[in-house]
């Protein structure tokens, strides 16, 4: 038999054993992908770390420098600490995206999205996959723009749990977010308009900035529709010890939010969606 043969004869007998009915998972292929996923951002970290981290200073900055002084107290927190939280978690929301939405968009348009639809991986490993990819870089940025903020005003922790469970939920809601996006966007206007119209204005919107007892009460029932307001309320309830919401409300939607994106995910990875010719 020939060399070759014998090669790919081995390669087909020695391929993870994968039998999701009687569960048996392909943790290999899973933990490939996965660590594909970190790779990809890891060796341009430049870009996907540290530029984020000089982006949130800067708006630090400006808020701290231009309305700091002037905006006082909210709720006896100091302005700029009450400010923190929120670019923290908008900053671990948006890069969570754009990690699951890049990786995506860039293997259907350079046509290799078949050499991760092909190995024996389920829809359920695919989404695992690809999201805590996404919520590893969304978790990367989160820390290290906390250490860099660190420097210039206190993020002393209140609650460690509140803190890990909102970093950690928002990450993947983005993350599968970006998985939808990327799989239902077939070039990059069409992932122009889910970035413009749904994650910038949701993240704005959200009570990053302002405390939404401070809006009209039409607009603070509008607020509590919003799933990023749980995680910055969430988040900023784990470093000040104070939210506009209840904390158990904003865990029960946070991971309501997450199943159901779970699920989206999950069926769209199994009908092949946009994926398969």
């Amino acid at each position: 038999m020939p060399e070759s043969h014998q090669d790919i004869r081995t390669m087909l007998e020695n391929r993870p054993a994968t039998n999701p009915a009687s569960g048996r998972r392909n943790w290999l292929g899973l933990k490939t992908l996965y660590l594909r996923e970190v790779r990809r951002f890891s060796k341009v970290y430049i870009q996907t770390v540290l530029a984020p981290v000089i982006t949130t200073l800067i708006f630090l900055t400006i808020f701290a420098l231009a309305i700091g002084r002037l905006r006082g107290d909210i709720n006896g927190v100091p302005f700029v600490q009450f400010l923190a939280p929120g670019l923290i978690m908008m900053a671990i929301l948006q890069n969570a995206f754009a990690n699951a939405t890049s990786s995506l968009m860039g293997a259907k348009m350079q046509g290799n999205i078949v050499d991760t639809l092909m190995p024996p991986l389920t829809s359920h490993e695919l989404v695992l996959a690809y999201a805590s990819g996404g919520a590893t870089r969304g978790l990367a940025v989160g820390v290290a723009v906390t250490i860099a903020m660190s420097f210039f005003t206190s993020v002393a922790p209140s609650n460690i749990f509140l803190i890990l469970f909102h970093a950690i939920a928002a990450s993947y809601m983005m993350a599968m977010l970006g998985v939808i996006g990327g799989i239902w966007a077939d070039k990059n206007e069409q992932m122009a308009v889910i970035t413009g119209f749904v994650v910038t204005p949701l993240s704005f919107l959200s009570g990053t900035f302002y405390s939404i007892e401070r809006l009209p009460e039409f607009l603070q029932t509008l607020a509590l529709f919003n799933p990023f307001f749980y995680a910055i309320d969430g988040l900023r309830a784990g470093f000040i010890g104070q939210s506009d919401s209840p904390v158990i409300q904003g865990v029960v939607v946070m991971c309501g939010v997450n199943i159901v994106l779970w699920i989206w995910c999950h069926r769209l990875f199994a009908t092949g969606y946009k994926l398969k010719a």
